[in-house]
C-alpha cells in the first residue's frame, strides 16, 4: 500500500483555453502543476492564436467536446483538484459546471478569465450571469482580478473597502472563498484580498515594474489548485500561490515584444537555491 501511494502523484486538471505563446491558459497551468509536484491534466475549451503583443484570434470548442474531455480524465485517472479558466460561452460554463457536479468535486478554483491582458474579450457577455449562477456556487475559491471583480460584484473598486464589499457580494454567489487579487492596487504593494465568507486575510507582497505580467492569474489559480490537490488547506494554498507568482513575476524573462510570461520554474529554483545553501 505504501509504495502504491508513493507512486500516486497529486491530481491536478486544468479546464481552460490554450495559449499558443505558452505565457497564459493550460500552457501556463500545467507548467505550474508542474512546478509544484502536481500531475496535470486538461481539458481544452478553446483555441488561441496569440502571442506576447495579444490574441489575434479565438476558436472554441463545442461543450460536448469539453466535457468529453472531463469525463475522460475524471472516470480514468481522478482529480484531486480542479480550476477553470477561460471558459467562454455561457453553453461551456454550463456543461462545465453539470459535469463537475456529476463527479462530486469540491477542490474547484474559478479563475474568471474575461478580458486579455491587450483588452480582447475572452468571456461573452452573456456568459457572465451562468459564471455566477452555475459555477460559483460550486467554488472552494475564486480568483477575480480587480477589473474582473467589478464586472461580477456590480461595483466599482477603489480601494480596501471596496475590496471587501465585492467579496461580500462574491461570496453571496456560493464561493466558500473569494480571493480579490490585487495587482491593479495603486502604489507599491499588490495586496490579494482572502475572504473566508466571515474575516479577512491580506496577502501582500511588493509591486514589480514589469510588462512581464502575462498569464499571471492563471498561474496564482493554477499554484492554488495545485496547493488544493496536495492537500493544503486554503489559505495555506492561498500564501503559497502567492509565493509562487511573486518569484515568476520578480524573477522574469524576457520573452516577444509586448507583455512577457512569467519564469514558471523561479520558485523551484528558489527552494532549490535555498536547500543548498541551508
Amino acid at each position: 500500500m505504501a509504495n502504491e501511494q508513493m507512486r500516486r502523484p497529486a491530481r491536478a486538471l486544468t479546464i481552460a483555453g490554450s495559449d499558443s505563446g505558452g505565457g497564459a491558459g493550460i500552457q501556463a497551468d500545467l507548467k505550474t502543476f508542474q512546478e509544484l509536484g502536481v500531475y496535470g491534466m486538461s481539458a481544452l475549451t478553446a483555441i488561441t492564436a496569440q502571442n506576447t503583443t495579444g490574441v489575434q484570434a479565438v476558436y472554441p470548442l463545442s461543450a460536448e467536446a469539453v466535457v468529453q474531455q472531463i469525463r475522460s480524465v475524471g472516470s480514468d485517472i481522478g482529480v484531486d483538484a480542479l480550476k477553470t479558466g477561460m471558459l467562454f460561452s455561457s453553453e461551456i460554463i454550463a456543461a462545465v459546471a453539470e459535469a463537475i457536479r456529476s463527479f462530486g468535486w469540491t477542490n474547484v478554483v474559478v479563475d474568471p478569465v474575461m478580458i486579455a491582458k491587450g483588452g480582447a474579450e475572452l468571456l461573452r457577455e452573456e456568459a457572465v450571469r451562468a459564471l455566477t449562477d452555475r459555477l460559483l456556487p460550486l467554488a472552494a475559491v475564486v480568483t477575480p482580478n480587480i477589473p474582473e471583480a467589478e464586472k461580477l460584484a456590480g461595483m466599482k473598486i477603489s480601494g480596501q473597502a471596496d475590496k471587501r464589499e465585492a467579496a461580500r457580494r462574491l461570496a453571496g454567489f456560493g464561493a466558500r472563498y473569494v480571493i480579490v487579487k490585487g495587482g491593479h492596487d495603486p502604489g507599491e504593494e499588490a495586496v490579494d484580498l482572502l475572504f473566508d465568507g466571515r474575516d479577512f486575510i491580506e496577502m501582500a507582497g511588493p509591486r514589480i515594474p514589469t510588462p512581464n505580467t502575462h498569464g499571471t492569474g492563471c498561474t496564482f489559480s493554477a499554484a492554488l489548485a495545485a496547493g488544493l490537490a496536495s492537500g493544503l488547506e486554503v489559505e495555506a494554498a492561498a500564501r503559497q500561490a502567492k509565493a509562487f507568482i511573486q518569484a515568476a513575476i520578480e524573477d522574469g524573462i524576457r520573452i516577444g515584444s509586448g507583455h512577457g510570461p512569467t519564469n514558471h520554474w523561479a520558485y523551484r529554483l528558489r527552494a532549490s537555491s535555498a536547500a543548498r545553501n541551508h
